[in-house]
């Protein structure tokens, strides 16, 4: 059964929630030592970082062939296409098919050491709104720091995390290594309202092929 896509729910949710599952740590930074070297895309809103907020994109809007552009998810974008980087990278690739509701635009993001975002809200990027945004991060360290509505969000590797970031967010990496998570841009349907709904009841598995 598909299921049902709405662009607004009745229901509410917190401004974070630990999703009931889990991915492999080692695996994930396997992947990322796939293609680290790669050149990593400068963020395009440049005035709401300091130091380097880099990305690396892993499926994108169709069409979209200069780098900016395959980062940025337009509003209006209804068909969205893996990119070579995804074809490198076979764990990411069944993270993101361990979501059972639409994705669109995935990337990699990286905060390097001594780098901050500063406040800001990603308009629309609730649930309620019909659009969500899902955080896995990759790697990490102690110095790392999230916030959503000034109240800390401690994310470790391999956890998934949906945060409404149409609220006040920044993050900060105050430790020596980079911060990277895999960021999944996905359509609010009733499968992620249930998984919403059930966080707080089910232990998080770890996904398996």
């Amino acid at each position: 059964m598909t299921a049902t896509i709405s662009t607004v729910t009745e229901m509410r949710f917190a401004d974070r929630v630990r999703l009931p599952l889990a991915f492999d740590p080692a695996r994930l930074q396997a992947d990322l030592a796939r293609i680290e070297g790669d050149e990593w895309i400068a963020h395009f809103v440049s005035q709401n970082y300091e130091g380097d907020w880099s990305a690396l994109p892993l499926r994108a809007h169709a069409g979209a062939t200069h780098p900016v552009m395959m980062i940025y998810s337009p509003p209006d974008a209804t068909e969205f296409v893996d990119t070579p980087f995804l074809a490198r990278t076979p764990y990411f690739a069944e993270v993101i098919a361990a979501f059972g509701c639409p994705v669109t635009c995935v990337r990699l993001m990286r905060l390097t050491p001594g780098s901050r975002i500063k406040e800001h809200k990603d308009h629309d990027l609730a649930v309620e709104a019909g659009w969500a945004r899902i955080h896995v991060p990759v790697t990490s360290n102690p110095g790392v720091e999230f916030f959503v509505n000034r109240e800390p969000v401690t994310m470790l590797p391999g956890e998934a995390w949906y945060l409404r970031l149409s609220d006040p967010h920044s993050a900060a990496n105050l430790g020596g290594e980079d911060r990277v998570h895999l960021v999944i841009d996905v359509q609010a349907d009733d499968w992620l309202e249930g998984m919403l709904a059930g966080a707080t009841e089910a232990a998080p598995e770890v996904a398996r092929s």
